[in-house]
């Protein structure tokens, strides 16, 4: 029985390729996520853990805004002074490093990276643990100095000598750059500006006095430990964060860890993808060839073997298909993650695939991947082959499963499909978002399994109407192309489903895409009503000294500064919430409308006051007028008012969970060493919006990091950020089609060769090469339309319902962007047509008299 399964796995070599390119796929992404993850994992664990000190003490992380607020938060300088005095410290060093800077050349062009890696500006302390050395000019001496990495200067063109602009929290300064500086170990594509350590406080915090930690190094015989220990002794844990340096490594680590994840993350979803519709062309794939060797499967139970020798036969040849589709797989994911490496060069983060680190778990995860997938989707097709009786070596046995009636299909996918509409309904009437959100992923599950389920009862009726056009067009060849894909339907069910798949996750992503959108839109329109904006181009805070020049600008009337901090609210309700809260100049409502549903602007922005969602004050029993403790960055605390409760229906921007927002003097005696974020602007009268944009261009020509947008622009940003969305998904549908597109090829080579007497008859009977080309062709295109149909129909119905999800959050107008979905439906006919070329030309060159005496 081995050699018997080996010679028919060989035998059949060329009807599995397709089936181990989806395996390879699956297993590339699989690997590649995992080799590039633990690659840059590696490297930056090395880097982290050869620049820190043995001991640095920061300032304690006692809240966290999930918006930027501009604030560096620091230690005294002075510390550094104390440590060193501790038995056991070697030395220690006041370190100034701020990332909230821009730098600008002479022609006012930034120099900073452009992917989303920070521009960094700090003091110059060379150490043996430094990441760079310095590799021509001199150190930086005086305020009118600077060195910039090496990196940086060879993208921006920036030579020694050449001044250069830093825009700073207190303020913008001059420096001339008088030396390079190169890493010695990766650069994680940030830029790099050092400066006198004698000036780089003043400059970078406002005050010489300041640091933002302190690095303090071991004497010999001392270990890190116990140095945290003696240093912990001195400083206590109140106000500071202590770390070894094997924990501030994994601190930085665990901080790159969000990139990476969402990397990964990506990948492992392309892997899923592929797995998942790799399962349906792998069963459709072992279920042809086993109809296909009913005969031969028949007269090996005749010939004494029982039924678990035949099952256990197909079984190894799925796991044989398995091995050779994951070890080719690993290889091409191998590639990947080098391919990803190179391209992480090209925005600045520079690994070498020669640290490539392939780890234990990836191989094994390859396998499991690969030949348990394999295997699974085989199970099916080898219990159906273990069912073959011995009396079919003796007749010519029709392809298996073509007349078997579906009942159990039916009942089983009306059942799973009950079930799946009943948690869909739910999602739409529930209203909590996490019930609802639960509730669409069981819906989304449940109605795709009944749609595989019951798939093949839908193709009669659905393959009748869409080639119900095909005999009037194409006479005799349409007729019999549409009665080819009727001929089984559990067949042209999974090969449906394969493409079905993909365009179901589109279409229901680009109902919530276009939803989002418009709704977006709307709040747009309702809330905002300043002539124009002026924000960071990353969304980052950005320096007094722009608002000033905004202010100062010709044509400007009225400008209201938003301003952000986190925050920590104690709830009547005994809840401690941390969130993020907003700080507004008076004289809001000129430049935004905002619905209250008690109170007003003036109460909530007035001194001690403070504005709250009303949903989220209703369910934490807050009321107009309740006095609530506020706690800020540093353990700061006041008391304050709620003077107003908004309808902001979860998407106006002012605030993040609870709404909360008030004056902005609250924030800035808080939280003095904040940011603006963004600038309201309106127009004084006389002057027209378009000379105002040209004036306030002019004005922030010097600070390119800012842009000018009135409401159409905020609306194309806010339409690009979901369209990154939009185009993941798109990426993913790629994917899927690619496999989809194997499995119709699959299918349709597979047909043919189980119709080679049939298509030798017609040719004998007089249909013409280019006839039986169209017919192929045709019956490509119904099967593929007919996905298509069933996916999109699928996706709607998702879509709809995440829409209802979205609603709960304040996004609830619905959009159905039927222009994707009319070209999704031509594109899969246009698939259907390409599917079919290599089918189509192998079953038009057959041997007419071969064919008919095909057994």
């Amino acid at each position: 029985m081995l050699r018997a399964t080996l010679r028919s796995f060989l035998a059949h070599k060329g009807r599995l390729l397709l089936s181990a390119l989806a395996i390879i796929l699956s297993v590339a992404f699989v690997a590649g996520s995992l080799i590039f993850s633990d690659t840059v994992t590696r490297t930056f664990d090395r880097l982290f853990h050869s620049t820190a000190a043995d001991v640095t003490v920061s300032p304690k992380e006692d809240l966290k805004s999930s918006v930027p607020t501009g604030e560096t938060r620091t230690v005294p300088a002075e510390l550094a002074r104390r440590l060193a005095r501790v038995d056991g410290v070697r030395s220690t060093h006041a370190e100034v490093g701020v990332q909230n800077v821009t730098i600008v050349d002479r022609h006012d062009k930034s120099v900073g990276p452009t992917t989303g890696a920070p521009t960094i500006a700090t003091d110059w302390y060379l150490t043996d643990r430094s990441p760079v050395r310095l590799t021509s000019g001199h150190a930086p001496h005086g305020a009118g100095e600077a060195l910039l990495d090496a990196d940086t200067a060879d993208k921006r063109h920036v030579r020694i000598g050449d001044p250069l602009t830093v825009m700073a929290q207190p303020g913008t300064f001059r420096v001339r750059v008088v030396g390079i500086a190169t890493f010695t170990t990766t650069n994680p594509g940030a830029a790099l500006v050092y400066l006198d350590p004698q000036v780089a406080a003043t400059k970078l915090l406002g005050s010489p006095d300041r640091a933002t930690s302190i690095s303090v190094f071991a004497a010999k015989g001392v270990t890190d430990p116990q140095l945290k220990q003696r240093v912990t002794a001195l400083t206590g844990t109140r106000d500071y964060d202590v770390r070894t340096a094997a924990e501030q490594a994994k601190s930085s680590a665990a901080q790159l860890g969000g990139f990476l994840d969402v990397i990964k993350y990506v990948m492992l979803g392309f892997a899923g993808i592929a797995v998942l519709v790799g399962v349906f062309l792998i069963v459709n794939t072992f279920s042809m060839l086993i109809a296909q060797r009913t005969r031969e499967l028949g007269l090996l139970r005749a010939l004494g073997a029982d039924r678990r020798q035949v099952r256990r036969s197909v079984l190894t040849e799925a796991v044989l298909l398995g091995l050779v589709g994951s070890t080719l797989g690993l290889a091409a994911g191998i590639g990947l993650a080098a391919g990803l490496i190179k391209l992480m060069s090209t925005f600045g983060m520079n690994l070498t695939t020669a640290e490539m680190v392939v780890g234990w778990a990836t191989p094994v995860a390859a396998y499991v991947v690969g030949v348990g997938v394999t295997f699974v989707a085989a199970y099916l097709p080898a219990r159906r082959a273990a069912g073959v009786s011995p009396m079919a070596a003796l007749a010519d046995a029709e392809v298996a499963g073509v007349g078997r009636p579906l009942k159990v299909r039916a009942v089983a996918g009306s059942v799973v499909g009950v079930l799946g509409v009943a948690a869909l309904a739910g999602c739409a009437a529930s209203s909590k978002t996490a019930s609802a959100a639960s509730l669409l992923g069981l819906g989304v599950v449940l109605t795709l399994i009944a749609t595989v389920i019951a798939g093949p009862l839908l193709v009669r009726p659905m393959i009748r109407v869409l080639g119900g056009a095909f005999p009037a067009l194409f006479g005799s060849v349409g007729r019999m192309s549409q009665r080819n894909a009727l001929r089984n339907p559990r067949r042209t069910g999974a090969t449906a489903a394969a493409l079905m798949v993909g365009l179901a996750l589109v279409g229901g992503m680009s109902v919530a895409s276009a939803s989002m959108s418009k709704s977006f839109d709307r709040q747009i329109d309702k809330t905002l009503g300043a002539d124009f904006m002026v924000q960071n181009s990353n969304f980052m805070p950005f320096n007094q000294e722009i608002t000033d020049k905004v202010r100062a600008t010709d044509g400007v009337r009225l400008v209201i500064r938003e301003r952000f901090t986190a925050v920590a609210v104690r709830l009547p309700d005994g809840k401690r919430v941390e969130t993020t809260a907003a700080g507004f100049d008076p004289r809001l409502d000129e430049v935004a409308h905002i619905t209250y549903t008690r109170g007003d602007s003036a109460s909530a922005l007035a001194d001690g006051g403070i504005a709250m969602d009303a949903k989220f004050a209703d369910d934490h029993h807050v009321r107009l007028g309740s006095v609530l403790p506020v706690e800020f960055p540093g353990r700061q605390t006041t008391r304050v008012r709620v003077g107003a409760l908004t309808n902001q229906e979860g998407s106006s921007g002012f605030g993040t969970q609870g709404g909360l927002y008030f004056g902005i003097a609250t924030v800035e005696k808080y939280v003095p060493g904040g940011q603006d974020t963004v600038l309201y602007v309106d127009k004084a009268a006389g002057t027209s919006a378009d000379q105002l944009r040209k004036n306030l261009e002019t004005t922030l020509k010097p600070y390119p990091q800012v842009q000018v947008r009135d409401q159409a622009d905020y609306k194309k940003l806010i339409h690009d950020q979901i369209a990154v969305l939009l185009y993941l998904v798109y990426a993913l549908l790629g994917l899927a089609i690619i496999i989809a597109v194997l499995g119709v090829v699959n299918t349709l080579a597979l047909s043919v060769v189980e119709r080679t007497r049939e298509i030798g008859l017609l040719r004998a009977i007089g249909l013409a090469r280019r006839q039986l080309r169209r017919m192929i062709r045709l019956e490509s295109v119904v099967i593929a339309v007919f996905g298509a149909v069933l996916g999109l129909a699928l996706g709607l119905v998702w879509g709809v319902c995440t829409q209802q999800v979205l609603a709960l959050q304040g996004m609830k107008a619905l959009a159905i962007p039927w222009g994707t979905i009319v070209a999704v439906v031509i594109g899969s006919a246009v698939v259907g047509v390409v599917a079919a070329l290599l089918p189509a030309l192998r079953a038009s060159r057959m041997n007419v008299l071969a064919a008919i005496a095909h057994d």
